[in-house]
């Protein structure tokens, strides 16, 4: 069952097309996303608007990808923003583009608020566990999701740095083939044969057919 679920998503996403303008425009975008980025860490709150209209529907598209719940999402996803307002001054962009502090800012908030809500089943899955019958095929699917997940780890490991690289930003991170390509400073057509490759190879360690 959850194979079946795993190889749906691994064809969906092997087969994804981009259709954006190229590397050019993605560098463009990085450009002006660290200029925006520098403005805020100087105050200015006008640039925090822009940068805000630019990337929160990316920032909330990975925090709900992780949370599934809207309203939480939308939480986080202010939160994220406020952090964004408080710390500007610490991005340096000799580390790295400002879409990628931003949007590893909003995976850590989004894990955290993960951790968070599972902490607090937990503690009410304790208090109550002296009345708790367990369901034997819900925990037969716990156990099979676990192990896929760890089989995953285990596969993603496997690959080259480079097709690791190129899987995680496009696929974990939300970039667009071109901003992978600006990101990685490749051409784009590199990137695509890395997200290929590396995708086949997940699929054979995974034994997932095509």
């Amino acid at each position: 069952m959850q194979q079946g679920r795993l190889s749906v998503m691994l064809e969906t996403m092997s087969q994804e097309n981009d259709v954006s303008a190229g590397p050019n425009a993605g560098r463009a975008a990085a450009a002006s996303q660290q200029d925006l980025l520098e403005r805020v860490a100087n105050g200015d709150q006008l640039a925090f608007s822009e940068l805000y209209d630019h990337i929160s529907p990316r920032v909330f598209g990975l925090i709900k990808r992780l949370l599934r719940d809207h309203s939480q999402s939308e939480e986080v996803t202010q939160e994220v923003f406020l952090e964004i307002w408080q710390t500007a001054t610490r991005f340096d962009p000799n580390k790295g583009a400002a879409a990628t502090w931003i949007l590893t800012m909003a995976h850590r908030r989004a894990v955290d608020r993960v951790r968070s809500s599972q902490s607090s089943r937990n503690r009410d899955t304790r208090i109550g566990i002296r009345d708790y019958s367990p369901d034997y095929d819900n925990v037969a699917e716990t156990i099979e999701v676990r192990i896929e997940h760890e089989r995953v780890e285990k596969a993603m490991s496997r690959l080259t740095e480079l097709q690791r690289q190129a899987v995680s930003l496009a696929y974990y991170g939300g970039f667009s083939h071109s901003e992978v390509a600006a990101q990685l400073s490749v051409p784009i057509g590199t990137v695509k044969t890395r997200l290929r490759d590396g995708m086949i190879r997940l699929r054979d360690e995974l034994g997932v057919t095509s």
